[in-house]
């Protein structure tokens, strides 16, 4: 099966990027399901109070509406996050709103958004058998809402009861002004609705919340320390970014909208190891951007990630990427005779001080 969608990638990339992921998410669904491969005990680890076969799980963005949750846990994700979803369906932003930088290895979306709102997603999610595969719903607002703290309360009340773990994504750059509830006093506000509303329910999910990686150290100290005082249950670092690499050669460089993949890996983790310092040890933290290999997932959880995630570098590698980055990982574990557990922020103070000041 993997080896089926790496023969396909070739013409793939002869589609609109948009028109090839669907095609993809399409293909997915007509797969029969496939056990997840048995992953080395080694890559074995717990965060938020959930035990993880490995480290290397799927960001959101991908499986937006919760469609082939898993069909991509068959490929040998530890663990999936579906969304975001808001609770009304809305298009996004006007097409084309997704763009390959082939010669840089990322990705520009300016997606808005653009799902099939909660209840959609929810029945899909609701026929699952679980069989304790990890699946995680992230959560966004509409963007015509008129209280949007309310429609993140919302959607931890729809999706508690069969989500794994719940993301807070206040971090996109393609809705407007969604990246102000980053500021302290709105995102204390939504922490403790969001929080709230978690305690309030069936069954008590972890809440992570998820950052832009374009933020100063100072407005990073405000974000961490809300998220220490909410006592949430972990962090995302990061989503994608709007700045523009001086080092990029593709020439929809200048398209708007939020840069991911291999351009974004320098800023991603040195926000990550910037707020593994500040947290100190509290939650965890997930590590995302860039991530196309078993090299930059070693340097990210050494920078203080105790999971990461990817999804542009699929676009380039094919799913075949997830079992190359779990093999390079479990080789570098034996051959430093260390747990896990024990690389985890073990280069963080390092990777900050090598940062540019903001």
């Amino acid at each position: 099966m993997i080896d089926a969608f790496g023969l396909a990638l070739p013409f793939l990339r002869l589609l609109d990027a948009e028109d090839a992921h669907r095609a993809t998410i399409a293909a997915l669904k007509l797969l029969p399901a496939r056990t997840p491969p048995k992953d080395e005990s080694r890559l074995a680890i717990s965060a938020f109070g959930l035990d993880f076969p490995s480290p290397v799980g799927l960001a959101a963005g991908f499986d937006k509406n919760a469609e082939v949750p898993d069909a991509m846990l068959g490929f040998g994700f530890g663990f999936v996050e579906v969304g975001t979803l808001t609770p009304r369906a809305q298009p996004g932003n006007a097409r084309p709103r997704a763009f390959r930088l082939t010669e840089d290895r990322g990705v520009i979306n300016r997606y808005g958004f653009n799902n099939e709102g909660h209840a959609t997603a929810l029945a899909r999610l609701s026929l699952r058998d679980a069989n304790n595969a990890i699946v995680g719903v992230n959560v966004g607002t509409n963007k015509d809402a008129a209280d949007r703290v309310a429609d993140y309360v919302a959607g931890v009340k729809a999706f508690a009861d069969v989500a794994s773990y719940l993301t807070i994504n206040v971090s996109s750059p393609n809705t407007p002004g969604l990246r102000d509830l980053q500021e302290p006093e709105a995102l204390s506000e939504l922490l403790a609705r969001v929080t709230e509303a978690r305690d309030a329910a069936h069954v008590r999910r972890p809440v992570l919340l998820k950052i832009a990686p374009d933020l100063s150290l100072e407005q990073l100290d405000g974000i961490v320390g809300v998220a220490r005082a909410r006592r949430i249950d972990g962090m995302i670092v990061s989503n994608t970014t709007i700045s523009r690499p001086a080092a990029l050669r593709s020439p929809l460089a200048t398209e708007s909208g939020g840069l991911s993949g291999a351009p974004l890996f320098d800023l991603s983790t040195r926000m990550l190891a910037e707020t593994y310092l500040r947290v100190e040890g509290q939650f965890p933290l997930i590590g995302v951007g860039g991530i196309d290999g078993a090299d930059a997932a070693w340097k990210k959880i050494e920078a203080g990630a105790t999971l990461v995630q990817l999804y542009s570098a699929l676009v380039y590698e094919g799913p075949g990427l997830v079992a190359r980055i779990k093999r390079g990982l479990v080789e570098r574990l034996e051959k430093e005779n260390v747990p896990l557990a024990a690389l985890v922020g073990r280069k963080a103070a390092e990777v900050a001080r090598a940062a540019p000041q903001a």
